[in-house]
């Protein structure tokens, strides 16, 4: 099937999709909500195939690149799950300690699609590392809808105390020089703030069309933040008003950039919410921000 883009499939289709993913929707009702704006051969069962990630199409830096080293690591969640697990990325040829990067992905787990951006920091000079949410469920199971089902499954507050103990692991490793930063995507994005809220010493914080805090939770903000939105979103977009008056009465350093045009999840190259232009353009602001922030 060829690679579609956001622009071919119905705006309806697309929010419908989100609802679906974030599970307010079941497959059922997506697909009999979608066979409206069905076309031909373009059944709501292949919209919702065209939409399911492809990993294959997102590779940008290859799991056997000679210029990174990679592996899965085991680390404590003494107030989760116990023992987790996660992928760590780092520069082949480092000269010195580097700072590091937590990526938080989706509600889907530790997908290839996050690993890539692991080593794409790993490539920019930061150590990296991305737990996975589903390591008590077994790992990320290589299929988005058994994803999916591991992920509603798991307990809400051990959840976010299993991701929430990733910096400290990463900052103990001997390849880190101490500082720290957070990325995150959907999901993840919220757990970046999250993070912030919860950590004064957090250097930087990047949330991808993330869940708001709540304005007593903003006040407790150290970090920096370069906050990315999709203009299409409604649903995350819905919050920033009041995220961006928090912010402000509690003078939290931040950049919001909005992206006309766009979808949730447009930075995720798997999918064809992805725009490319959008995509590189956040990307390129997040490594200067990141650089700009977390210099040792």
């Amino acid at each position: 099937m060829e690679r579609k883009k956001a622009s071919d499939f119905h705006p309806e289709v697309l929010k419908l999709f989100d609802s679906y993913i974030h599970g307010y929707l079941s497959r059922r009702d997506f697909l009999d909500r979608a066979a409206k704006f069905a076309l031909g051969s373009f059944s709501a069962a292949a919209m919702l195939e065209s939409l399911t990630p492809n990993y294959a199409l997102a590779q940008q830096v290859a799991r056997d690149d000679a210029r990174i080293r990679a592996e899965y690591l085991s680390y404590p969640s003494p107030q989760g799950s116990g023992t987790m697990r996660g992928y760590f990325a780092r520069p082949a040829k480092a000269p010195r300690r580097l700072p590091g990067m937590v990526v938080i992905h989706e509600n889907r787990g530790l997908n290839p699609y996050i690993e890539d951006v692991a080593r794409r920091l790993a490539l920019e000079n930061f150590v990296a590392f991305a737990p996975d949410a589903l390591s008590p469920a077994g790992g990320y199971p290589g299929s988005e809808e058994a994803a999916a089902a591991l992920f509603a499954k798991l307990d809400p507050a051990k959840r976010s105390e299993d991701l929430l103990a990733a910096p400290a692991f990463l900052k103990s490793r001997p390849e880190c020089s101490g500082t720290i930063g957070a990325v995150g995507f959907c999901f993840g994005g919220g757990v970046v703030n999250a993070m912030a809220v919860r950590m004064p010493d957090l250097a930087a914080a990047v949330p991808f069309y993330g869940s708001q805090p709540s304005a007593a939770d903003t006040a407790k903000i150290k970090a920096p933040l370069l906050i990315h939105y999709a203009e299409n979103d409604q649903r995350i977009n819905g919050g920033w008003p009041a995220f961006e008056s928090a912010l402000k009465a509690n003078r939290v350093k931040y950049r919001m950039h909005l992206y006309p045009g766009t979808n949730h999840g447009f930075h995720n190259d798997t999918t064809p919410r992805y725009d490319e232009a959008a995509a590189k353009l956040a990307w390129s602001r997040t490594i200067a921000f990141l650089k700009e922030s977390l210099k040792d």
